[in-house]
């Protein structure tokens, strides 16, 4: 009875938070099939933009400015951050129909850096600290591929994975075992991301 007593103990320690809270294995997790939940346009994004039988009224290439708006012709200034694909060639069609007859508009993200929200940042002793955009099945492994691996004096067995609940905004705390996954090859080291994670590398103390 006691040792029952001291196991539901244990799990509610666990289930409090903390930092040596573990990520499940990666390939344990069930992974989603197909895409991710729907992109969020950022700063900085490109896009190509498509009105059927209106081909000059498009963009093939046209960057998202810093301060989140696009202009095409017959639109400008238009807000574009925040928005996904669909709602953003709404937005156009609405605004070309004053002009033309049922526009037919599509929105294609050619290349993403994606909101803050919806990035991977890792930060600290890294060969190349960066953040990057968020992607379907993402893992640990791909993050650490992206930004070259550990420096020379990381303590990658000591690195932490932060991950803030997006309903409630509270961060929980995983402990992360990159020296074993990148040095030892251990797969049970490497744990499925998540949009927003944040990833911190300390440097060993000598």
């Amino acid at each position: 009875m006691a040792g029952s007593a001291m196991a539901a103990l244990a799990l509610s320690g666990c289930a409090a938070g903390g930092g040596g809270k573990e990520l499940p294995p990666a390939n344990f997790v069930a992974l989603q099939e197909g895409p991710s939940q729907e992109y969020v346009i950022g700063p900085l994004d490109e896009l190509s933009i498509h009105v059927w039988r209106n081909p000059e009224l498009g963009a093939q290439s046209i960057q998202v400015r810093p301060d989140g708006r696009i202009t095409i012709p017959l639109v400008t200034d238009m807000p574009a951050v925040g928005k996904t694909p669909a709602m953003l060639q709404e937005d156009i069609r609405l605004h070309l129909s004053q002009y033309i007859e049922q526009p037919i508009v599509s929105v294609i993200v050619n290349k993403f850096a994606g909101t803050f929200s919806q990035q991977v940042r890792v930060i600290g002793a890294t060969e190349k600290p960066a953040s990057l955009p968020y992607r379907a099945n993402m893992t640990v492994l791909d993050a650490m591929i992206a930004v070259g691996g550990l420096s020379e004096f990381a303590a990658g067995n000591r690195a932490k994975l932060i991950r803030k609940d997006r309903r409630t905004g509270q961060q929980t705390e995983y402990a992360l075992r990159l020296s074993d996954l990148l040095r030892k090859g251990d797969s049970r080291a490497n744990v499925g991301l998540a949009p927003g994670d944040v990833i911190i590398i300390p440097e060993s103390a000598f």
